[in-house]
């Protein structure tokens, strides 16, 4: 089909406010938008810069906090792309980000593990060009 494109995902989290410190504070991704629901609820959105942006979704409920960290049952769920993986991770680094492995060189790119403070996995490449 033509025309579609993937553009926001869902991620849940235990507070807005923690969210948004780690997305935008830490990863450095842009607030896009939080606007008040009321009633507690709020429209967080967050965007690292790609287009395809996380709407961050405060749990409400038992079933919703205990998938907080575990979305993509302890895989590997979001994938992080740069195109300078030395400075991102020096920048990752120095802002906390926990790295569950050292870089590694593998044949798509340069990539490593990290994990969020809530328990998503993420990984962090640098795709190798085509030649």
């Amino acid at each position: 089909m033509s025309g579609l494109r993937f553009s926001m995902m869902a991620l849940v989290v235990p507070d807005y406010d923690q969210g948004i410190a780690y997305y935008h504070g830490a990863l450095g991704f842009t607030l896009v938008e939080d606007t008040d629901m009321g009633g507690g609820k709020r429209w967080v959105v967050v965007d690292p810069g790609s287009g395809a942006r996380l709407l961050l979704a405060k749990a409400s409920n038992d079933r919703q906090s205990a998938s907080i960290g575990n979305q993509t049952g302890g895989r590997v769920g979001f994938f992080l792309e740069t195109e300078n993986f030395a400075a991102t991770h020096a920048r990752f680094i120095a802002q906390g980000v926990t790295f569950e492995e050292a870089p590694r060189s593998e044949p798509y790119g340069m990539v490593a593990v990290f994990s969020d403070p809530f328990g998503n996995r993420w990984d962090l490449i640098e795709t190798r060009n085509a030649a």
